[in-house]
């Protein structure tokens, strides 16, 4: 495959809006009264999700930039403390860290200098695309969830 189709093809993944809902269309006008209430059935509330899906996301790239990394524990490290409560400050912070994490990674798969398939060189088994597929599966699944407790909540606009 042509290395800049590659590119573009993971950039268009990252940022959604093809095969799945954009992260922004996702948290487009969620009202704040819903932050911290829970889906029926389901045992963590729209920003405890949004929060998990930040963390998994800021582990990868920190993975990919620094060596000596440590990750968080798996899995409570990567879910905020059990009945937290959010403010609206927190819930923008979720927000804003996510889209500046995204931006990196954007950023990296954009910089011609990324060898994209070479080994990480302090994690051999690991490249640059795969963390990205990682991240945007991961992304992709957690934001399905998310727009579907969305449904059932009815906190999209006009529900």
């Amino acid at each position: 495959m042509n290395d800049a189709v590659l590119r573009e093809q993971l950039l268009e993944l990252l940022q959604g809006g093809h095969a799945h809902m954009s992260f922004d269309d996702a948290v487009k006008d969620f009202p704040a009264r819903a932050m911290n209430e829970k889906a029926p059935n389901v045992s963590y509330t729209p920003w405890e999700l949004l929060e998990h899906i930040r963390i998994a996301q800021w582990d990868v790239l920190a993975f990919i930039q620094d060596p000596d990394h440590a990750s968080p524990d798996w899995p409570d490290g990567y879910w905020p403390p059990k009945g937290q409560v959010a403010t609206e400050e927190e819930w923008a912070e979720t927000i804003r860290q996510f889209r500046e994490d995204r931006e990196v990674l954007v950023a990296l798969v954009r910089d011609p200098d990324t060898d994209l398939t070479a080994p990480l060189p302090h994690a051999p088994d690991y490249s640059v695309v795969r963390e990205i597929l990682t991240v945007a599966d991961h992304s992709a699944y957690h934001l399905g969830e998310f727009s579907l407790m969305r449904e059932v909540m009815t906190t999209w606009p006009d529900t």
